[in-house]
């Protein structure tokens, strides 16, 4: 069996994960799987292995490699986005469970296997809205949003453009991790190492935006070898259902169940950087969340879409590939939540993902490479 890696980001720099809305004042809390894919393909490119990589990847219709979404750590304590159907636990009087949109792994652990969550034990980082021992004094998370103010000034120091952009501040001993998972052992041979030297390169150059300035750098990268639900958990869990570590765009083969389950969709844009054009604005995708249960008669695979706009000299990707980990799952009618309201879009299938209601998107907001690079591809 090929192994999966897990790969651990110390940042030494803020960092800007910007959101759907663009939003210069606002800030995500995970970098999603499609960002992280859209940065190792601008690695990929300045290495040389851009098309061998998008053609085992968004071209392939079983991808050589998958990630997960990079959620935050703190110590050796590893967050994630729980399974929507396990969270929140029963309302206590004591921690309002709902707050929290990260949880240890051990707590995900308890709760497949229907253990009880102590009150006393958890309180909720409100900055980060992770949940952290109670008894940690003081009960910080692994980082805090800041809003940093900038000021461009033109060559002739005459004219001043002030801006201010939010930011992910880290806390010691804090960073982001995610994994990597090999469909074959032929394609672990063959990208493992090119894997690495991309990500070592990222560290140098930045994830995010505003790299320009330093943000979104890191030490290299620590990465762990080993099976996926090893590297997660304790013992393994069933496959009655599918829990999502990445975004998800189903592809025709898939056989989700859509009346069954526990989702949430979610609809990603972002611009385009690419030596053809730079600033034009993707088509919008509506994905499938991260902690999002899946029923499915089979694994999970996903597609990678052409998210290019009409007329560009060349395909955009957006990965959908899915990477999930087999969880059980009680037959129940499906809930499902919309975050943020879709827009409309012709790419996607419409028998692959459920209808929901259609509202005018949001007015697109104009880029600025140094302040925000949500997702990108060098195709």
């Amino acid at each position: 069996m090929p192994h999966s890696l897990l790969i651990r980001l110390r940042p030494t720099a803020p960092w800007r994960i910007g959101p759907n809305s663009g939003d210069r004042d606002r800030v995500d809390r995970v970098y999603h799987s499609d960002s992280l894919y859209s940065s190792l393909t601008h690695a990929m490119s300045r290495l040389g292995n851009l098309q061998d990589w998008l053609a085992a990847t968004a071209q392939s219709e079983n991808p050589a490699v998958r990630l997960s979404s990079a959620f935050p750590f703190h110590g050796e304590t590893r967050y994630i986005v729980p399974p929507r159907h396990l969270w929140p636990p029963p309302a206590s009087s004591k921690v309002r469970w709902k707050g929290a949109s990260f949880v240890p792994l051990s707590i995900v652990e308890s709760l497949i296997q229907g253990r009880p969550i102590s009150e006393e034990a958890w309180t909720i980082d409100v900055q980060s809205e992770c949940l952290v021992p109670s008894n940690q004094n003081p009960a910080t998370g692994p980082f805090r949003i800041a809003v940093r103010t900038a000021a461009a000034i033109d060559r002739e120091g005459n004219g001043v453009a002030p801006h201010s952009s939010a930011c992910l501040e880290f806390t010691p001993g804090a960073g982001l991790w995610a994994i990597a998972t090999f469909e074959s052992e032929e394609a672990e041979s063959t990208w493992k190492s090119k894997l690495t030297a991309a990500l070592r390169l990222l560290a140098d150059s930045g994830f995010g935006g505003e790299r320009s300035r330093g943000w979104g750098r890191c030490e290299m990268p620590e990465i762990v070898e080993g099976d996926i639900t090893k590297l997660l958990f304790a013992s393994s869990p069933s496959s009655e259902a599918y829990w999502l570590l990445s975004l998800f765009h189903p592809s025709p083969e898939d056989q989700v169940d859509w009346n069954q389950g526990d989702y949430s969709l979610e609809t990603r844009r972002g611009r385009i950087e690419s030596d053809a054009s730079h600033g034009d604005a993707k088509k919008p995708s509506r994905m499938v969340a991260e902690g999002s249960v899946l029923v499915s008669a089979s694994a999970l695979k996903g597609s990678s879409p052409d998210v290019a706009p009409e007329g560009f000299p060349h395909p955009v990707y957006r990965s959908g590939v899915a990477l999930a980990l087999p969880i059980p799952f009680k037959n129940r009618t499906a809930t499902v939540m919309e975050r943020p309201a879709p827009v409309p879009q012709t790419h996607v299938a419409r028998e692959n993902i459920p209808e929901v209601a259609v509202l005018e998107p949001e007015p697109a907001v104009e880029k600025d490479d140094e302040l925000e690079t949500p997702e990108a591809e060098v195709i």
